[in-house]
């Protein structure tokens, strides 16, 4: 398959390539490196097994590069849910406005199918856990939902009026090597300055799903060959979670540290925005035949271990 990649030198994105690319797809990466790095993609692009342009969605020229793909997985996106309440507009711009310039590109190089990645946040604070995909009302609490929220609305809209077909994943929190941001990137951070002392947003008592990047990854790629509706959403995540306070234990045993005082910052939530209890149902992607290989607690060793390079 000729297949677009945007947001492909980022953290899901890189390892997503990485596997389109075993399977010997014609690929096309489209990411301006503002949260991703070149160095993701280097082997790729030195051996050209992809073809790689650095560019903003925003701006204009990458869009007749598209035509005569069979898919476009739009990945690029701005994923900083604290910075979304300091300045909504970056989101926003990156988020809604780029997901509308891609529709558009694909709607007018009649490019059939797109695959995107959303988030388990646009279901706010849900009062059923696991929260299903048919969970209602979906009340955003952090602009960064509410532009995922929109995105989604968006590519419905388009796939209905235009003869398109969609895959939508509403993540839990993935997690792996390349990624640069999230809860144990910034603890190793933290302790490779100050290995005494690890501060904790909130009261530690945040309780999440965790999933590898490899598995959602192998998720992704899962509900796309076995399930064709015109628009398919499906929740992607581990079957159980794990609080804040275990993945700084972790962290701080792979790190080989020991006597760490913990400080707590204090709320329920880490952040404006935060939602303190998720745990996605991934009854839907069962039925399909798929299942987590890995637990939470599991998924965050191996992604600490694998930041720390072991």
């Amino acid at each position: 398959m000729f297949v677009i990649v945007t947001g492909g030198a980022g953290f899901i994105g890189s390892h997503l390539v990485d596997a389109l690319a075993a399977r010997g797809d014609d690929l096309l990466v489209i990411d301006d490196c503002s949260s991703g790095s070149r160095e993701n993609l280097a082997g790729h692009i030195a051996e050209e097994r992809i073809r790689f342009i650095e560019q903003s969605l925003l701006r204009d020229g990458w869009q007749e590069l598209i035509a005569g793909a069979d898919r476009v997985y739009h990945i690029a996106a701005d994923p900083d849910v604290r910075q979304s309440a300091v300045t909504p507009d970056v989101q926003i711009s990156n988020n809604i406005l780029a997901t509308h310039r891609v529709l558009e590109a694909m709607r007018a190089h009649r490019v059939p199918e797109l695959v995107f990645t959303s988030t388990s946040t646009v279901y706010g604070e849900a009062s059923v856990i696991p929260t299903p995909e048919n969970y209602t009302p979906l009340l955003p609490i952090s602009v960064y939902a509410a532009t995922k929220l929109a995105c989604e609305a968006l590519i419905s809209s388009y796939c209905h009026s235009f003869d398109m077909r969609s895959w939508i994943y509403r993540f839990a929190n993935i997690i792996g090597e390349r990624s640069n941001h999230g809860v144990i990137w910034d603890f190793i951070g933290k302790l490779r300055q100050n290995p005494e002392e690890l501060v904790i947003l909130g009261d530690g008592r945040q309780t999440k799903s965790y999933l590898l990047v490899q598995e959602c990854v192998r998720a992704m790629q899962f509900a796309v060959d076995h399930a064709d509706d015109t628009v398919n959403i499906f929740n992607i995540g581990s079957e159980d979670w794990i609080d804040v306070v275990s993945i700084a234990d972790i962290v701080v045993e792979e790190m080989g540290l020991s006597d760490v005082r913990y400080r707590f910052t204090g709320g329920v939530r880490g952040w404006v925005g935060d939602v303190p209890r998720m745990q996605l149902s991934v009854e839907k992607m069962k039925t399909l035949g798929w299942r987590p290989e890995t637990n939470s607690r599991e998924s965050v060793r191996a992604a600490a271990c694998a930041m720390l390079g072991r």
